[in-house]
């Protein structure tokens, strides 16, 4: 492996797939992929549309680059900024190598999958920023476990600050 992809973090951004374009979700996952892809990170996202597309869209502008995990076999069907697309077949499991190809996740907005995502993330403790999204409480716990911030620049700040610190625990 190369030491630049060994440096590079992966960070995943989940959100609900069916976001008007123009949308606040949309935009708020579009400046999230410019500002994580201004800072060096790969945007790894199931590849489809609403907030996966914004946000690869977002990293794109910024000259990011950008990894969708289909859920189908087809590769035609990633939004048109993904850059590497590997399709699957493997439907909603797929939000699996979602998070676990993930250093941290930033969850915008979101339906069921995104809870999922989350709940994903916590388990195999990847640390997950939300914005407008869930934040899941265990029984007897008084906070869950997603960091809420409201400006999607700070948001990927913060995934991009976690995902360094989570890094260096693994070396």
């Amino acid at each position: 492996m190369s030491a630049g992809r060994a440096l590079t973090p992966y960070i995943g951004v989940i959100g609900v797939g069916d976001v008007p374009a123009d949308g606040e979700l949309a935009q708020t996952a579009y400046a999230v992929g410019r500002a994580l892809a201004g800072r060096g990170a790969l945007v790894v996202c199931g590849g489809l549309g609403g907030v996966m597309a914004a946000a690869c869209q977002g990293a794109r502008s910024a000259g990011g680059t950008t990894l969708g995990l289909l859920p189908g076999l087809a590769r035609a069907a990633a939004n048109p900024w993904v850059d590497i697309v590997v399709p699957t077949g493997l439907g909603e499991a797929r939000n699996v190598l979602v998070i676990r190809s993930a250093d941290a996740v930033v969850a915008i907005g979101g339906g069921w999958g995104t809870l999922s995502e989350i709940a994903l993330a916590v388990r195999a403790g990847v640390p997950v920023v939300g914005v407008h999204t869930w934040d899941p409480v265990p029984p007897g716990a008084d906070t869950g476990p997603v960091e809420a911030l409201a400006d999607p620049v700070a948001a990927a700040d913060r995934a991009f600050e976690l995902a360094a610190a989570r890094r260096s625990r693994r070396k």
